[in-house]
């Protein structure tokens, strides 16, 4: 973690300091949940949502992250006050129509493989629509291939979605010089009229990059809370009671150097209305 993490500097955290409040609260006779149970308590201190302690026994990770804020999602409420029984599956996405005019796409896991196929036929269906809602809320992340894939079908042009650095030695600010990330227009069509995407505090790891991705087209609108943190490398750091722990060696950042894991705030008010009456 000492060597690994990312954003000491950035959150302006003292490990050194940190371990020292823990370190003697260590003792020889502790269990492994004792063990377990102290970890959690220290890696909490990073007030991280993506990173995870994981044991044969137990899954630890910063529950505070979106448990003390509202979800701003209702998969019921979806279902029955908007989908309406109206809703069409193909492959992994959800899609309907709102009204005669805008369209809505469900897009739940980046673990759900995209078909450019598929893909083709939904965004087809609503080329004729004034505008386009993508909802990846509680979308958890999944394969990074997917990103480009559904992203590109919105570009208008190349555009650099961001730029990133990477950890490369012990220190923590040891980081590569910038690499830059592009995306561009691919596949049979692009819908470039104005989207909204949805997002709230459970978009996570790929998810945050898709977001981060779409935010470089001028016809896309963010609106949501927070995302949970962009995608990592997982190395395999052990410990004593048999678990491990994830933690994240990119940093990225976009291009108006906002860094990817604070860039996404939300950019109004607005959640999804529930309805009354």
């Amino acid at each position: 973690m000492d060597e690994g993490y990312s954003f000491f500097s950035l959150k302006q955290i003292n490990w050194d300091s940190i371990y020292q409040v823990y370190r003697p609260q260590v003792q020889a006779d502790m269990g492994s949940e004792e063990l377990f149970n102290l970890f959690s308590d220290m890696l909490y201190t990073l007030r991280d949502g993506h990173v995870n302690l994981i044991s044969p026994f137990n899954f630890s990770r910063n529950w505070e992250w979106y448990l003390g804020y509202p979800a701003n999602f209702d998969a019921d409420l979806l279902e029955r006050e908007y989908w309406k029984d109206e809703q069409w599956y193909t492959g992994p996405f959800v899609h309907t129509f709102l009204d005669s005019t805008v369209g809505y796409i469900r897009y739940a896991s980046f673990s759900n493989t995209i078909g450019a196929s598929q893909l083709d036929f939904v965004l087809d269906r609503f080329k004729d629509t004034r505008g386009l809602i993508i909802d990846v809320r509680d979308n958890g992340g999944g394969s990074t291939s997917n990103i480009d894939l559904f992203a590109s079908r919105f570009a208008d042009e190349k555009r650099l979605a961001f730029t990133y650095v990477v950890k490369t030695g012990p220190g923590h600010d040891d980081f590569s010089e910038p690499a830059l990330s592009y995306i561009e227009p691919d596949g049979v069509q692009q819908y470039t009229k104005p989207v909204v995407l949805l997002t709230n505090r459970s978009c996570y790891s790929a998810t945050n990059t898709f977001v981060a991705t779409m935010k470089a087209f001028p016809h896309v609108t963010v609106i949501g809370d927070w995302t949970g943190g962009e995608e990592a490398s997982l190395p395999a750091g052990s410990y004593p009671m048999g678990g491990s722990s994830g933690i994240r060696l990119p940093r990225p950042f976009c291009p108006t150097g906002l860094i990817l894991k604070a860039a996404f705030r939300r950019i109004s008010g607005w959640i999804w209305p529930r309805k009354t009456g």
